[in-house]
């Protein structure tokens, strides 16, 4: 036998060792209580049962109030009902060779360049940067930076923004009949672009959301704000009941773009693109066998108190007053760090009991034998998650995750097709993913996703499908 066929037969027999035990142990108990006569049973009531029942009767009481009381206040559960992800007009798609000239205008529009854009290095260094990140000449830019000259102003952005919020939840409610007014809870997210009016009064506006309706408005988290948003409908629809959650995922690109010549800043020019999605959760009970999934975990590790973690993205001024995104050499091996500080949370509540015991024995053996074991077992999360949506940052960062985490080529396809298709949308890159998967007809009933978000921060969601 090979090792992975060992491997998998040890998987079987620790995973169904209960069913294994239980069968042979009921047969026994069956076959002895089939000999068993009336007499036989007059006997056992006489001799045991009636002498006991002042032990046996609080027993009974206590295990059935336990029993209520664990199904009263167990968390109901979340569903996701319907998802929309934006997909922006044919005349926004940019290839690399356009998205080059986007640059190449945006320097020369800047003011402190007189009109002139004469120094050709920057533009050899973002073109290599372009080829390597993995992004396809289908890609969307915004119209405010298509135009020539381009319109690099607030109501640019504004208009970039609320076209990607109004399409997606357009689409959204089209899909699933929802009336916005039975909205009870809304999260949107936005990293770098935050208006007053909030863009979360902006969708209560377009929309005519009810008045009670709590709203939030999340900032500056990054990539990850997706599904920290998520995490934060899921905790309020666990406090309010019998209603809806919309949330909002999207970044802006217009108001973002750097001009200026910090290579580190210019890097972010590359990888983003005009994305955004739309998410409609429920914990309404008629809403299950309408839904797509259940969220099962959401699992956060925040590691801002480490320098390195704080420091991989962030937003400044360069050397000349101008403001731009750095984007870190390290940021590749925090996101490795930062997911392995996270499935250590999340693996003990996904992973089958035979990886759990796998992982402990070479936990403790190198605890023992630290010359002789160099590496903590990597658990084989195939054997508790069907597909796999990793944040489509970069090139280099699925890279990473795939190497880390033991994931075959076709476990990242999503994640490469859709930095590939659409380039990093930011948060909303996962929901792509997942429609891409879905696209492929490779979801199956009772599959589980997980998703990936990677920013500042590391957070983890695992869907369900129903």
């Amino acid at each position: 036998m090979t090792s992975i066929n060992v491997k998998l037969l040890y998987h079987y027999v620790i995973t169904n060792l209960f069913n294994l035990c239980f069968f042979p142990l009921t047969a026994i108990v069956a076959g002895k209580a089939y000999r068993l006569t009336i007499d036989d049973l007059h006997h056992l009531y006489y001799s045991y049962l009636q002498h006991n029942l002042i032990t046996i009767a609080p027993l009974f009481a206590f295990t059935v109030f336990g029993s209520v009381l664990y199904i009263a206040t167990r968390p109901k559960p979340v569903y996701l009902v319907e998802y929309s992800c934006y997909l922006p007009p044919t005349h926004c798609r940019s290839s690399i060779s356009k998205v080059m000239d986007i640059f190449y205008q945006v320097r020369k529009a800047d003011p402190s360049r007189n009109g002139t854009c004469d120094d050709s290095s920057w533009l050899d260094f973002l073109r290599k940067i372009q080829e390597r990140s993995g992004l396809g000449d289908e890609t969307h830019g915004p119209e405010g930076l298509l135009q020539v000259p381009p319109r690099k102003t607030f109501a640019a952005a504004r208009e970039e923004t609320e076209q990607v919020i109004i399409g997606a939840l357009e689409n959204l409610f089209k899909n699933t009949n929802v009336n916005p007014k039975d909205i009870g809870i809304l999260v949107v997210n936005s990293s770098m672009f935050n208006p007053t009016p909030s863009l979360s009064a902006m969708v209560v506006n377009t929309f005519k959301l009810r008045s009670n309706v709590r709203s939030f408005n999340l900032g500056g988290m990054g990539c990850s704000a997706g599904v920290i948003a998520i995490d934060l409908a899921k905790d309020l629809l666990h406090v309010h009941k019998n209603t809806y959650a919309l949330v909002v995922s999207t970044e802006n690109i217009t108001y973002n773009i750097y001009a200026g010549d910090n290579r580190s800043m210019m890097v972010s020019n590359c990888l983003f693109r005009v994305g955004g999605a739309a998410i409609l959760l429920s914990n309404k009970p008629r809403d299950r066998r309408r839904s797509k999934y259940e969220l099962v975990h959401t699992v956060r590790t925040h590691t801002g108190a480490d320098d390195k973690s704080f420091r991989c993205v962030q937003q400044g001024d360069d050397e000349n007053g101008k403001t731009g995104v750095s984007l870190s050499k390290d940021i590749t091996d925090v996101a490795g760090r930062t997911v392995k500080k996270n499935i250590a949370t999340l693996g003990p509540l996904i992973l089958p009991l035979s990886e759990k015991l796998l992982f402990f024995v070479t936990f403790m053996g190198k605890k023992l034998f630290k010359d002789k074991i160099k590496h903590y077992y990597v658990p084989d999360f195939k054997l508790a998650i069907d597909h796999f949506c990793i944040h489509a940052g970069g090139k280099a960062v699925i890279d990473v995750l795939e190497k880390n985490l033991g994931l075959a080529p076709i476990d990242v396809e999503a994640s490469r097709s859709t930095l590939h298709r659409f380039g990093n949308t930011s948060s909303s890159s996962i929901w792509y993913e997942l429609a891409y998967i879905e696209a492929k007809g490779r979801m199956k009933k009772g599959n589980k996703v997980w998703q990936i978000a990677l920013g500042a921060l590391s957070v983890t969601v695992q869907f369900g499908w129903l």
